[in-house]
């Protein structure tokens, strides 16, 4: 991979990458953050932390010497908090189709 390659790699996930990972792991984090006493604390504690997601994500990838690190790190919480998102649209549909029935 050449230097002009890794810099355009490296400035993708620093920007569209991070916003797009950061959305993903805040609407992950609705699966696995607990609801609390009002039950809302699974919805609004990612939307008060999306922005600090961003922020270290775009640090990362500007500031990690190894740019493999930062797309496996950036691709890691992709993948999981996507998967995270799915398992809950799959579960909720099971559910809708169950209750209906």
């Amino acid at each position: 991979m050449g230097r002009t390659s890794g810099k355009w790699i490296r400035i993708f996930f620093a920007g569209p990458g991070a916003i797009v990972v950061a959305l993903v792991v805040m609407a992950g984090m609705t699966r696995w953050v607990p609801g609390g006493a009002a039950g809302i604390d699974n919805l609004a504690l990612p939307l008060v932390l999306a922005p600090l997601i961003w922020a270290a994500l775009f640090f990362h990838a500007c500031l990690d010497r190894r740019l493999g690190r930062v797309v496996l790190v950036a691709l890691g919480l992709l993948v999981v908090h996507g998967a995270l998102v799915g398992w809950g649209f799959l579960g909720a549909s099971r559910h809708a189709v169950g209750g209906a029935a």
